[in-house]
């Protein structure tokens, strides 16, 4: 028998016990509490926005595999819409989701990202121009600025918005002129310049101040967030077209302090989750606002029209006004419209020269002089 004070013994018993701590290590491990998240969107919780906001917290927090959750609440549970950055910033909320025209008041440089032609870009060329083109690294130059200390990440691209909802459709700019209009970022500028008086309401309250009469007309966003938000119960005209928001895009907010708590693993994942996101969200896009859009004619009995093309060109010329304008006032404002208008003589060529047109083909099978 070996004596427990002997030097093999004593060798034994200290292996035995590194082996112990070593398996005992992945269990201590385990029971680390996972990083928690709460985030807060700017949309109804029935909105489809809100959806996608919980699609992007899903995959985050199922690729995390239990190291991280992002708990997503709907706009107002904590603050209200349009407060949304100030509360990531300070840390009432860890993070939120929304879009960066809400941020006008701060910075009408920030409306840039999704109000106005954007150049003749596409919201899918906008996003590119931001991720590859210098917008990123504007967008934290402005929020630098401005003292929100918080991480941003653009997605997501919107399909063009609706000119908006209307008691009666218009078929000229004079009709503009005096209209009680909703609608947000420099949209703002653009139809106050048309005549409209605007009125920024949160997407929340569009629909309420539509039937009190407190506004005649308003835009929000796509067939399937009108829908569900109640317009078609308001108004019963609907004009397509628009140059106001016609290439925006979903923004989501982390507070920076949060952010760069997590472990480098996790901030992978969030990027990847915000790409994988961005993806999904386009393809469900085009699925539920479709389907909305026949119901929104069929169902609810909708009347669309397309917006003239008149009303098109003279948001363009109210357009050229108001940043010419702003751009005199506003260093940064310039500094980002250089860089999309850069950006966008170089994207906008090659995808005009090189996309063909589809039109051309839908009307071949489904239009009126369809072949059988």
């Amino acid at each position: 028998m070996t004596d427990p004070k002997t030097p093999r013994r004593r060798s034994l018993l200290k292996g035995a016990a590194v082996a112990a701590g070593a398996m005992s290590a992945p269990m201590v491990m385990a029971q680390t509490p996972a990083a928690s998240f709460r985030f807060q969107s700017t949309w109804p919780a029935k909105d489809i926005f809100h959806e996608y906001a919980n699609d992007f917290a899903k995959k985050v927090n199922d690729m995390a595999g239990g190291k991280l959750k992002i708990e997503v609440l709907p706009a107002g549970a904590v603050v209200p819409a349009f407060q949304l950055l100030d509360a990531v910033n300070k840390g009432t909320l860890d993070g939120g989701h929304g879009v960066v025209a809400y941020h006008y008041g701060k910075q009408s440089a920030l409306a840039l990202w999704g109000s106005g032609p954007a150049f003749g870009m596409d919201p899918n060329m906008v996003l590119s121009w931001h991720n590859y083109g210098g917008g990123k690294a504007l967008l934290d130059e402005i929020y630098k600025s401005i003292n929100m200390d918080v991480v941003s990440y653009l997605y997501g691209p919107m399909p063009t918005q609706p000119l908006g909802w209307f008691k009666k459709p218009v078929s000229n700019v004079a009709q503009m002129k005096g209209l009680k209009f909703r609608t947000v970022g420099l949209a703002v500028d653009v139809f106050t310049e048309l005549g409209a008086a605007v009125n920024p309401l949160p997407g929340g309250e569009i629909v309420p101040a539509l039937d009190r009469g407190l506004i005649d007309a308003a835009e929000f966003n796509n067939a399937s967030s009108d829908r569900v938000l109640g317009f078609a119960d308001v108004a019963k005209n609907c004009m397509l077209q628009s140059f106001h928001q016609s290439g925006e895009q979903f923004e989501i907010l982390f507070n920076k302090g949060k952010y760069n708590a997590l472990p480098a693993e996790l901030k992978a994942i969030i990027d990847y989750g915000v790409q994988a996101a961005s993806a999904d969200m386009s393809w469900k896009a085009i699925d539920r606002n479709s389907k909305d859009y026949i119901e929104l004619k069929t169902k609810d009995k909708v009347n669309f029209y397309k917006t003239p093309d008149s009303i098109l060109r003279a948001q363009l010329d109210a357009w050229d006004k108001v940043i010419a304008k702003k751009a005199g006032e506003n260093p940064l404002f310039k500094k980002v419209l250089d860089s999309q208008k850069e950006f966008a003589a170089r994207a906008g060529q090659w995808q005009n020269d090189y996309m063909v047109d589809f039109k051309m083909a839908y009307n071949r099978y489904f239009g009126k002089g369809k072949k059988a």
